[in-house]
C-alpha cells in the first residue's frame, strides 16, 4: 500500500512541477510579446525599437524550446520510472555480466547516455536554428561533435571512477556511506575546480594572455586597487563558437585566472570593461565565490543524506516500478525523481544569487563608475539580445540576475548616493 501512495505522489509531484513550468513559460511568452512594441523608458536612448523586437522574438523562440525540453524531460523521468525502462535496462546488465558494480556502472552510464542523446535534437535546433536565425551562431557542425565527444570522454574519464567509488561506499561502508560520499563528492569537485583552467578549458577553447596594452594596465591598476591576486588573465576565443559576450574568474589558489570573451573587448571600450570586471571582483570581495560553493555542499549533504534513508526502503522502488533493489538504481532514481520535489525552492536560490549580483554592482560603482557599468550592461543586453522586459513571475524562478531595469535603478540609484 505504501508503494501506490508514493507512486501517486510522484506522479502529482512530476506532472504538477511539468505543469507549473508550462505555465511560467506561455505567460512569460505573452508578456514580452505584449511589451514589444514598446522600448522600456530608461533604455530608450540606448536600445532602438528593432533591438528591442529582436530581443523579443529571440527570447521567445528559447522559451519555447524550452518547454520543449521540459516536455521531453518529463516524458523520459516517466518512462525511466513507471514505464519500466530502468527496471529493464537493469534486467539487461544484470544478463550482460555477473559482476554488481559493472552492472550498476552499467546501468547509470547508459541512462545518462540516453538523457543526453534524447536532449540532442533541442540542442542541435537551438544552435543551428534559432542561434543562426539571430546572428549569434559560429559553430560549425563539425565542431558541434567534436564538442559532444569531448564531453562523453570527459564523462567516462571522470564521472566513472566518481560514480564506481559512490556504488563503493554504498556497498562497503554501511548506514553512515552518504557522509564518505559526500566528502568524496566534495574533493572531487574541488580537484575539478583546481584543474579546469589549465586542463579542461583549453579542450574546448584557446586561451591567450592578454596583450600589453593600456586596457591590460588599466586592468592590473583595477586588481590591485581591489586586492584581488590572479594567476593571469587571459582571453577566450568565444568568437569560435557564438558572438555572445562573457567574462569569468576560474579556478582557485595559484590557477585562479580572470577570462575575457574576445566578443567581451571586441564590444565595449575600456571604462565598460574595467566596470564588468570589478563587478566580478565584487563576487571575490564578497566572498559570494566561497558562499556558493558552501551552499552546493551543504545542499548535496543534505540529498545524500536523504538517500541514505530511503535507498533500503521497498516502497521507494516498488512504487517508482523499479524491479531491482540495487545500490545504483537507489541513485538514479533518487536524482530522477529529486527535481520534482523541489522546484519550488527554485525562487529562494533565485533571490539568493540576485542579493550577490546587487552587492557586486555596488562595489563595481564603488570601483569603476555605476554609469560605466550601466552602459557595459546595457550593451551586453543589445548585443546579446536579452529581453528587457521579462516576465517578472517567471525571472522570481528562472534568472540568477535582477532584470535589466530593476538592474539598473539601483545602479542609477546609487549614482546619486
Amino acid at each position: 500500500m505504501t508503494e501506490q501512495i508514493f507512486e501517486k505522489i510522484f506522479i502529482t509531484a512530476l506532472l504538477s512541477t511539468f505543469l507549473v513550468k508550462l505555465w511560467l513559460g506561455l505567460r512569460h511568452i505573452r508578456h514580452i510579446r505584449a511589451m514589444k512594441n514598446t522600448v522600456p523608458e530608461d533604455f530608450r536612448d540606448r536600445v532602438s525599437i528593432e533591438e528591442h523586437m529582436k530581443a523579443a522574438d529571440y527570447t521567445s523562440s528559447n522559451a519555447l524550446v524550452s518547454l520543449a525540453s521540459d516536455f521531453i524531460e518529463t516524458l523520459l523521468v516517466l518512462w525511466f520510472t513507471l514505464g519500466g525502462g530502468l527496471a529493464m535496462m537493469g534486467k539487461f546488465w544484470v544478463g550482460w555480466t555477473a559482476n554488481p558494480m559493472l552492472q550498476g556502472m552499467g546501468l547509470i552510464a547508459s541512462a545518462m547516455l540516453i538523457l543526453e542523446t534524447m536532449e540532442l535534437p533541442i540542442a542541435l535546433y537551438k544552435t543551428f536554428i534559432i542561434e543562426t536565425r539571430y546572428g549569434f551562431n559560429k559553430m560549425t557542425p563539425r565542431l558541434f561533435i567534436l564538442d559532444i565527444l569531448k564531453k562523453i570522454f570527459l564523462a567516462a574519464l571522470l564521472g566513472l571512477p566518481l560514480i564506481s567509488g559512490i556504488l563503493w561506499l554504498m556497498a562497503e561502508i554501511g548506514e553512515d556511506w552518504w557522509w564518505e560520499a559526500w566528502l568524496a563528492w566534495m574533493v572531487f569537485n574541488l580537484v575539478i575546480l583546481a584543474v579546469y583552467p589549465t586542463w579542461i578549458a583549453p579542450l574546448f577553447n584557446k586561451f591567450k594572455p592578454l596583450d600589453e596594452s593600456a586596457m591590460k594596465r588599466r586592468i592590473e591598476r583595477l586588481l590591485e586597487k581591489c586586492g584581488f591576486k590572479t594567476g593571469g588573465l587571459f582571453v577566450m576565443d568565444g568568437s569560435s563558437r557564438s558572438s555572445h559576450a562573457n567574462a569569468y574568474f576560474t579556478g582557485f589558489g595559484k590557477t585562479k585566472r580572470i577570462v575575457f570573451f574576445d566578443t567581451l573587448l571586441n564590444n565595449l571600450d575600456e571604462p565598460e570593461v574595467e566596470a564588468v570586471l570589478a563587478h566580478e571582483l565584487g563576487h571575490f570581495s564578497r566572498h559570494h565565490i566561497v558562499k556558493r560553493i558552501v551552499l552546493t555542499f551543504a545542499l548535496s549533504l543534505v540529498f545524500l543524506w536523504a538517500l541514505g534513508h530511503i535507498r533500503t526502503e521497498a516502497w521507494f522502488f516498488d512504487g517508482l516500478n523499479a524491479g531491482s533493489h540495487t545500490d545504483a538504481m537507489a541513485l538514479l532514481l533518487f536524482f530522477l525523481v529529486a527535481p520534482s520535489f523541489t522546484f519550488l525552492v527554485k525562487p529562494l536560490l533565485s533571490f539568493y544569487s540576485r542579493r550577490n549580483e546587487f552587492e557586486a554592482d555596488a562595489y563595481a560603482a564603488k570601483q569603476a563608475g555605476a554609469e560605466d557599468l550601466v552602459r557595459a550592461l546595457t550593451k551586453l543586453y543589445r548585443e546579446s539580445a536579452k529581453t528587457l522586459t521579462p516576465d517578472p513571475l517567471y525571472s522570481v524562478f528562472y534568472d540568477s540576475h535582477p532584470p535589466a531595469s530593476i538592474r539598473i535603478a539601483h545602479l542609477r540609484k546609487a549614482m546619486h548616493n
